[in-house]
């Protein structure tokens, strides 16, 4: 099969949905290792049970051959429900646990990045007809509402401890990028439209930060939304808070500020497709092959210069989406060869076509590497991914496959 091509990616699909099965822990959904066994040394984290929730739900929508079956893939999205509802959610306080054992909660801080993903998985499994995702969305999303969102600043808080008592200091831009993804779906499901409002508040102050710093976006800021742009330069690595510009948030955002354009066709933010477009060039031109060799470096610094030049999985996914979206919003053929370019990378280094899934991070020759991200967590990235040439631009995945 020629990469990329329908088959290809049906056939893709099927093979993270089989490989997903390897994730149920009687907890939620566990971190896979690189055989898709579980890591029995990993607790089982909030974010890695929301996003196999949400891609079991879109599979069981899906209902393509060659996976699990959609019995099996149902089970696998109530079971997730039952875990955000059970193990999962502080019974005491309200909210969820970053991470639990069998012992109770390792992580007890309220993280928004964690919770944006809650109310992605209710809005999934809402979708699919999951036995009490609607309960758990009304809690996520009033959750979300009361305790994250700073209605002054159009933006979503960072960290909670437990008891909602002490706010981090700490502000970011990846926890809000979810929060988009999120509320565009939840505006999705519900049909209500604040929560798209929502979601362009945020794109919009991001957009303009972007637009400020020569669309390198800042990811973290001060307590007065003030961008710190050396955070973490000891830490240039960091899974989630790394130093400088990450280049796959480039290409997220670019689809993203494409929906949230969409989702509002009377009242979006002006610029947001402009910035679609300056966003996807500067992570290309930045990223792409940046020390000579094909696939994207991780992250740049603040004038452009390779700083993290492992290849993340993810970036390459996110690349493809959002060449695909401003393919479908501009017609221009440019975005049609270059999402020919990155399937045809992603088969030949991030499938892993012996064990199953995608190798989640590769070396700067293209070797499976696991600095950052050892074994294979999660499907989320690729899976959506591989469904986006099959979809509208919006509504979200779970509304546009369970409307046919």
């Amino acid at each position: 099969m020629t990469p990329g091509s329908p088959d290809w990616r049906a056939s893709q699909r099927a093979s993270l949905l089989r490989f997903l099965t390897g994730a149920r822990h009687p907890l939620g959904f566990g971190y896979l290792r690189e055989d898709g066994g579980l890591d029995e040394a990993r607790p089982v984290e909030l974010w890695i049970s929301c996003r196999m929730t949400h891609v079991a739900a879109l599979g069981a929508i899906a209902a393509e051959p060659g996976g699990p079956g959609v019995d099996r893939l149902g089970d696998l999205a109530a079971h997730g429900v039952r875990s955000l509802l059970g193990p999962l959610r502080d019974q005491e306080y309200d909210g969820w646990f970053a991470a639990v054992d069998p012992r109770g909660p390792l992580e007890a801080a309220k993280q928004a990045y964690g919770h944006a993903f809650v109310v992605l998985a209710a809005c999934s499994a809402a979708a699919a007809g999951v036995p009490d995702a609607s309960e758990l969305l009304a809690d996520a999303l009033a959750v979300s509402r009361d305790r994250f969102w700073d209605d002054d600043a159009g933006l979503s808080l960072e960290e909670w401890d437990r008891r909602w008592a002490t706010l981090d200091d700490y502000r970011g831009v990846n926890a809000n990028m979810h929060t988009v993804e999120a509320y565009l779906a939840a505006g999705d499901v519900t049909g209500e439209a604040a929560w798209h409002t929502r979601a362009a508040r945020i794109a919009e102050r991001v957009a303009g930060w972007a637009a400020a710093n020569e669309w390198r976006i800042p990811e973290h800021f001060t307590p007065a939304w003030e961008p710190m742009l050396e955070h973490h330069r000891d830490q240039p690595a960091h899974p989630f808070r790394p130093y400088g510009a990450t280049v796959g948030h480039g290409l997220e955002w670019a689809r993203l500020l494409l929906a949230v354009e969409r989702s509002l066709p009377d009242a979006a933010p002006a610029g947001l497709r402009e910035a679609a477009v300056a966003l996807y060039d500067r992570a290309v031109d930045d990223g792409w092959a940046a020390d000579g060799a094909d696939g994207f470096v991780y992250t740049t610094d603040w004038a452009g210069h390779a700083v993290v030049r492992q290849r993340m999985h993810w970036v390459l996914c996110e690349a493809v989406g959002a060449a695909e979206a401003l393919r479908k919003v501009t017609g221009e053929a440019r975005y049609a060869d270059d999402v020919a370019r990155w399937w045809a990378y992603a088969d030949a280094h991030l499938v892993d076509h012996d064990l199953g899934s995608w190798h989640h991070e590769l070396d700067t020759d293209n070797r499976p590497a696991a600095t950052v991200w050892p074994g294979k967590p999660d499907v989320y990235h690729a899976y959506q991914a591989l469904l986006v040439e099959d979809l509208p631009l919006v509504p979200s995945f779970a509304s546009a496959l369970a409307g046919g």
